[in-house]
C-alpha cells in the first residue's frame, strides 16, 4: 500500500471500464485522484464510489485542457500523474481501407490522437512545476499488428505510441523529470468492448456469445483480460519502482501479439 502516496493523479475517461479501474487502483495506493469524462452523472457516481473527484471534460476541446489542469492545481497545488485513457474504438467490423468513411476516420483520430496530444501538451508544464511526474498513454495491441478491418482505430493507437516516444525523449532531454510510457492492452472486459462485440454480432447475424468466444480465442491464455490487469500495469509505471522507465510500450495482452502472425 502507498505506492503513489500523496501523488495527484488525473485520469481521463474515468467514469467506466478501464478508466474507473485505473482510478480505483491509484486511490487504493494513496493517490489523490481526479477523473474526467463526458458522462457527468455517471462520473459523479463513480467518484463518490471510489473516493476521488470528478470534473466533466471533452478531451477534444482544446480550451478545456488548461482550464482543468489549473483547477487541479488550485485544488491540490500539484500534478504528478496523467493517464490519457479516454478513447473510442469506432466501427470495428469490416471497416476496411476501402469502405472506412472520412467522418468515422476523423472522429477516431480526434478523440484517440488529438485528445492524447492535448493532454500531454497541457500537463507537461504542470508536471514540471510539481517537480516531475509521469504520463501514461493508453494505446492498444492494435498499434502493433495490422488492422485491415479496423484501420482507423489501429492507426490512431499507433499514433499514440509515436506521441509517447516523442514526449518521453523531449522530457528526458530537458531535465524536467517527466516520464512518458504507453500501455498496449489486448481485449479487456469493459463496456466499450461489450458494445463493440454486440455491434459485430448484430452485423454478422450471429450470437453475442459466438463473438465473445472469437475474441477469447485471440488470446493464447483463452480468456479476456480484466480492467484490473491493466490498472496494475499503470500503477507500476507511475510508481517509483519504474523511475528509470520511459518511452516504453508495455504490452498487457495475455500473449495475443505472440500469435498474431
Amino acid at each position: 500500500m502507498g505506492r503513489v502516496d500523496k501523488n495527484v493523479a488525473f485520469v481521463t475517461g474515468g467514469a467506466s471500464g478501464l478508466g474507473k479501474a485505473i482510478a480505483k487502483r491509484l486511490v487504493q495506493e494513496g493517490a489523490r485522484v481526479v477523473i474526467t469524462d463526458l458522462q457527468a452523472p455517471l462520473g459523479q457516481s463513480v467518484a463518490a464510489e471510489i473516493g476521488c473527484e470528478f470534473l466533466q471534460q471533452d478531451v477534444t476541446n482544446e480550451a478545456q485542457w488548461p482550464a482543468l489542469i489549473e483547477e487541479i492545481l488550485k485544488r491540490h497545488h500539484a500534478l504528478h500523474i496523467l493517464v490519457n485513457n479516454a478513447g473510442i474504438t469506432g466501427p470495428m467490423d469490416h471497416v476496411t481501407p476501402e469502405n472506412t468513411t472520412l467522418s468515422d476516420w476523423r472522429k477516431v483520430q480526434q478523440i484517440n490522437v488529438e485528445g492524447v496530444f492535448l493532454g500531454c501538451r497541457a500537463a507537461i508544464p504542470a508536471l514540471r512545476r510539481s517537480g516531475g511526474g509521469v504520463i501514461v498513454n493508453m494505446s492498444s495491441i492494435a498499434a502493433l499488428v495490422s488492422m485491415p478491418d479496423g484501420i482507423a482505430y489501429g492507426a490512431s493507437k499507433a499514433e499514440v505510441r509515436h506521441i509517447t516516444k516523442s514526449v518521453a525523449l523531449y522530457c528526458a532531454r530537458d531535465g524536467s523529470k517527466i516520464r512518458c510510457n504507453s500501455i498496449h492492452p489486448g481485449n479487456i472486459q469493459t463496456p466499450m468492448l461489450q458494445q463493440a462485440m454486440e455491434g459485430i454480432a448484430k452485423r454478422r447475424g450471429v450470437s453475442y456469445e459466438q463473438v465473445v468466444d472469437e475474441f477469447k480465442s485471440e488470446n493464447p491464455q483463452g480468456e479476456l483480460l480484466e480492467p484490473e490487469d491493466v490498472a496494475n500495469a499503470v500503477l507500476f509505471l507511475v510508481s517509483d519502482e519504474a523511475r528509470h522507465i520511459t518511452g516504453i510500450q508495455l504490452v498487457v495482452d495475455g500473449g495475443a501479439t505472440l500469435s498474431s502472425g
